[in-house]
């Protein structure tokens, strides 16, 4: 089954995920910063939306993924090949930051994904779960996402440092609009 998707509504649960995500790192640990480098080409190549400034001196990179379906099902969407028409790599596959924050919109959970420790556990199991494509449409043209749904308690359980964080609903209502 695939999927359809308008760039507005990609860009805009984009967006969101940013914000809560963004908040979220400030909030997690005392006097820390959050740089928001997804305008930048220097990050841009490397899959990393956000860099995290922890007070003890250590920066993070972080890359953010927002998901209006996912907890409908439980799943995460891990994404293998961002242009199927251009052959392009998944974000999952390519990008160099520490820390995943994906983040289901509607229930505002925020899960904590190292990233080399998730990729180091799922690439021997990748055969295990069904891959999906979305669709996402840019005026006339368009483009197809690839990707593979992996349940989130398999994750949480087996891959140690990840974790899920229920976003207050009061803070929520304060960042988004």
């Amino acid at each position: 089954m695939t999927h359809a998707y308008s760039m507005s509504s990609v860009q805009s649960a984009a967006e969101r995920a940013v914000r809560i995500a963004s908040h979220f790192l400030r909030s997690e640990v005392e006097g820390s910063r959050v740089h928001d480098v997804q305008a930048d080409p220097r990050f841009q190549h490397r899959g990393v939306d956000l860099l995290w400034e922890s007070p003890a001196g250590g920066v993070t990179g972080v890359e953010v993924k927002g998901d209006r379906q996912g907890h409908r099902h439980g799943n995460f969407f891990f994404e293998l090949v961002s242009n199927l028409e251009k052959d392009t790599p998944g974000c999952f596959l390519y990008s160099t930051a520490d820390l995943v924050l994906y983040v289901f919109l509607e229930r505002l959970d925020v899960h904590l994904l190292p990233l080399p420790e998730v990729r180091r556990w799922f690439l021997p199991r990748a055969k295990r779960y069904p891959i999906r494509h979305t669709r996402t449409q840019m005026g006339t043209e368009g483009y197809t996402t690839l990707g593979v749904l992996v349940p989130v308690r398999e994750v949480l359980e087996e891959v140690p440092g990840t974790r899920r964080v229920r976003v207050e609903s009061d803070l929520a209502r304060a960042i988004l609009p």
